[in-house]
């Protein structure tokens, strides 16, 4: 089973539109939406949710009232202001640490649970997709993002898929690094923008340093050709292939409006012509990873 991650150091790059197409241009593949902060792949695909999965980060500590003797301990030791003057636990304050229920003389606090966010396994016209929603203001992304994988790994075994597409988060954090690690490759898409070249740069770091094998797309590149040839050279330097450029075009958004992938947008010539870039710039990604 080869697993496939598409990333960028930044977003708004179009990086979920170009996983979404890719999705469309596999034969036998699960999509799994790892961006957990802002999943918007069911945007385009349209996912019909057949299993809706709890998923539990961090936990919260729980104060028992008929055992507390609000001595103030739990109080006076807790570093991150998590319990109030009348000794109760304050939810979004509290990062689980569990140092007040260790100190409690009379075992009043224990750690609980705490529902952080879902996940789904859902039906798609290209196949089966795993994905998730983080609460809002929740911890442990990375540790969702693992989930989704783990999910879409089941996925592609039930229903005999030689692949999987990962549409990663933004950025370098650690949920970029969960969705990243292990992977066949990554495929990065950048734009020719001075934030779009540093972010690449960064990106290509964590890549390279959990060997993670790297190619690069670069999206929009006729807004600013200078740049894009430093990105060029940049690749040619570190020696990392540049599968493809795309031009900037305004296809993408018409065919998300439509809730369809550019590979099923049929507005103009010119959408024929887009979608037949990203038809190479697949291939060539293909006979990379394989």
């Amino acid at each position: 089973m080869k697993q496939l991650t598409i990333i960028s150091g930044k977003g708004g790059t179009g990086k979920t539109t170009i996983a979404a197409a890719f999705a469309s241009l596999a034969e036998n593949a699960v999509i799994a939406d790892c961006d957990v902060d802002a999943a918007d792949m069911h945007l385009i695909l349209d996912p019909q949710i057949t299993e809706t999965i709890d998923f539990y980060g961090l936990k919260e500590a729980s104060i028992d009232d008929s055992l507390c003797i609000h001595c103030g301990l739990c109080k006076e030791n807790c570093r991150f202001d998590a319990i109030t003057d009348d000794i109760r636990i304050d939810s979004y304050e509290c990062e689980g640490c569990g140092v007040c229920a260790h100190i409690c003389p009379e075992g009043a606090i224990t750690m609980v649970e705490r529902k952080a966010g879902e996940a789904y396994l859902s039906e798609t016209r290209f196949g089966p997709m795993a994905d998730a929603k983080l609460g809002v203001g929740e911890e442990a992304s990375g540790k969702l993002v693992a989930f989704v994988r783990e999910n879409a790994r089941d996925l592609a075994d039930r229903y005999g898929k030689d692949m999987i597409i990962i549409d990663g988060p933004p950025g370098t954090g650690c949920s970029v690094i969960a969705s990243i690690a292990g992977v066949d490759m990554v495929a990065v898409i950048t734009e020719p923008s001075v934030s779009g070249i540093h972010d690449l740069e960064r990106v290509l770091g964590v890549a390279g340093h959990f060997n993670i094998p790297a190619v690069v797309c670069i999206n929009r590149h006729d807004i600013n050709e200078e740049n894009t040839r430093v990105i060029e050279d940049y690749c040619r330097k570190n020696g990392i292939d540049v599968v493809g450029k795309l031009p900037f075009s305004r296809i993408p958004t018409e065919a998300m409006i439509q809730e369809r992938t550019v590979m099923e947008y049929s507005g103009n010539e010119l959408s024929n012509e887009f979608s037949e870039k990203l038809k190479e710039i697949w291939g060539n990604i293909m006979r990379s990873l394989n």
